[in-house]
């Protein structure tokens, strides 16, 4: 897995967003990579951007990453793509892979082993969207940089 140099920690001059994007090789350790390249970018946005992220922000983006681009990796043969964007008080995680078939979220079942990720993902998340691309697909996950004063943990009030 490596940065791709276009986007790289730069402001987009449309958007005022802030992105990464990673090219994910699929081997073993492309998983905990990822999960380290995010933890990278949400330091650098804080030093170099000067935006604040708690901690709960880090700890939510490094379970989001994990588990889409676990998801990627294993459903989806060849390449996958990771772009991480700050837009609007929020780190977007964003994974493409080559496979076209969108991500059900299935019942609860307290008896099933694995297969959580995307509830989770779904649970944690400020904002989630999974869309068809003219090859493959595209999942994104939002999640807030700063707690919620009110508590919810995903930045959202609760209802």
């Amino acid at each position: 897995m490596k940065p791709v140099p276009r986007g790289e920690g730069h402001v987009t001059p449309d958007t005022d967003a802030i992105q990464m994007t990673v090219a994910l090789d699929g081997d073993g350790a492309c998983i905990a990579h990822a999960r380290h390249l995010a933890t990278e970018f949400l330091a650098r946005i804080q030093t170099e951007h000067g935006l604040p992220v708690s901690q709960r922000a880090i700890d939510l983006t490094q379970l989001v990453v994990s588990e889409l681009v676990t998801n990627a990796r294993k459903y989806a043969p060849g390449p996958a793509l990771m772009d991480l964007r700050i837009a609007g008080g929020a780190i977007e995680v964003v994974v493409w892979d080559s496979d076209p078939v969108l991500p059900v979220a299935r019942a609860a079942d307290a008896g099933r082993v694995g297969q959580h990720g995307l509830e989770i993902v779904m649970a944690i998340a400020q904002a989630f969207e999974a869309q068809r691309e003219p090859v493959g697909k595209r999942i994104t996950a939002r999640i807030a940089l700063l707690d919620d004063p009110g508590g919810a943990p995903t930045g959202r009030r609760p209802l």
